[in-house]
């Protein structure tokens, strides 16, 4: 028996690495027995400091009386894989489940500082070693790397799902507990979560339309797992708590890891609300002498235009979920790049004026259906918005101006 536990630790623990040739020689079906006090938990660690931490991790763990321990995840991925920057931002995430010895994995979890909680599942002897006979079968070369998506398929929903083939039943998950009244989207989850990453939040709110801003199931809040660590306690199948007993392996605070919240002086909405003043300032010297000063349009519409293109990439390459439709395209779009070049250019000033007028007119259109899009906004991106507005009327009001006076 301990020898066919020590296979099974050994093939997990090397993720079926081809290099080790254990690919090509691993035992077929070792999980035959298993000891009755076996124990199989789901593992949370709290929010790091990294952004991609900040909702947190799960893992499974499993425990025998003979010795193995190890914890099984979703959530590896090789920032040295080809072309690895350009297929995230495409939408080719791929993640893979990962195994390493629990002692490992405790101790690095541990080292950062970040709360660990364990919940030890109520599960039979034969849905526990169903459940190993699926984490070996997910181990495998062939199987163990996915298409990640950051809310509908990750290392949270991966592990629950997991549990689910292994109870042969769907796991009924409640709300979670102590989660402020406004966490009812993707996008109000996510802005909790990253409350002191205030510059992160609005890379965010830029990239996602408004496929984020449904109203969640319980089940759905469960991508994130320092949600499900709340949910799982009192997850029931077939009215059955599933949950034996929570065990706080670090105990310290959830939001003991994060880095300090950002000081409001350098938060977006601060930063752009002086951006806001000083070209306002600019805008209304520019006015009284009939003549905008070029480079002020050329960096504020060149910005908007080069995130503009990011926004097209998004929209229409990007296989990320939730990136289209996004109504902010109506004013970041790549217009704002040949306004940038334009203002330089005396020969097409009458071009400027029909840019400036089109940018006008569909910032008003957004304005307007904004209410009936159903995406939220961040108002830090407010003053920006007055700002191009502002900028985009002071072209338009120069020329009317100069046409009457010709008159």
């Amino acid at each position: 028996m301990t020898r066919n536990f020590v296979k099974i630790f050994v093939i997990l623990c090397l993720v079926l690495d081809a290099a080790t040739g254990v690919a090509q020689t691993r035992p077929q079906a070792p999980v035959r027995m298993l000891p009755a006090d076996t124990v199989i938990s789901l593992v949370t660690f709290h929010p790091g400091s990294d952004v991609y931490e900040l909702e947190g991790h799960t893992a499974l763990r499993v425990t025998t009386p003979e010795g193995v321990d190890f914890a099984a995840n979703w959530g590896m991925f090789d920032f040295n894989s080809p072309n690895f920057v350009y297929r995230f931002v495409k939408g080719e995430t791929d993640y893979s489940m990962g195994v390493a010895p629990w002692s490992y994995t405790e101790m690095a979890y541990r080292g950062q500082g970040r709360r660990i909680t364990e919940h030890v599942l109520d599960m039979t002897p034969a849905q526990k070693r169903r459940l190993l006979e699926l984490l070996e079968e997910n181990a495998r070369p062939e199987n163990r790397v996915y298409r990640y998506n950051y809310v509908l398929d990750n290392c949270a929903t991966r592990p629950l799902e997991m549990l689910e083939k292994a109870l042969g039943d769907s796991i009924a998950v409640p709300q979670p507990e102590g989660e402020p009244a406004k966490m009812q989207t993707f996008r109000q989850m996510m802005t909790y979560y990253h409350r002191n990453y205030p510059w992160y939040q609005l890379g965010i709110d830029l990239a996602l339309g408004s496929g984020i801003d449904k109203p969640l199931t319980a089940r759905q809040k469960a991508y994130a797992p320092a949600a499900l660590d709340t949910q799982i306690a009192n997850a029931t199948v077939n009215g059955k708590p599933l949950t034996a007993s929570t065990v706080v392996v670090n105990d310290v605070a959830a939001d003991n890891a994060t880095l300090p919240a950002t000081p409001w002086l350098l938060t977006p909405g601060v930063v752009f609300t002086l951006i806001f003043l000083l070209i306002a300032w600019a805008t209304w010297r520019d006015w009284r002498r009939k003549r905008p000063t070029r480079w002020v349009d050329s960096v504020l519409f060149g910005t908007l235009g080069v995130t503009g293109c990011l926004l097209t990439f998004l929209i229409f390459v990007s296989q990320h979920y939730a990136t289209s439709p996004n109504w902010l395209y109506l004013w970041i779009n790549p217009l704002g790049l040949l306004v940038a070049v334009t203002v330089w250019i005396k020969r097409a000033e009458k071009l400027l004026i029909w840019l400036q007028i089109a940018i006008f007119a569909l910032i008003i259109c957004g304005i307007c259906a904004w209410p009936f899009t159903g995406q939220h906004f961040n108002p830090a991106l407010l003053p920006l918005l007055l700002t191009t507005m502002l900028r985009s009327g002071l072209y338009i009001g120069i020329r009317m101006r100069t046409r009457k006076n010709s008159k």
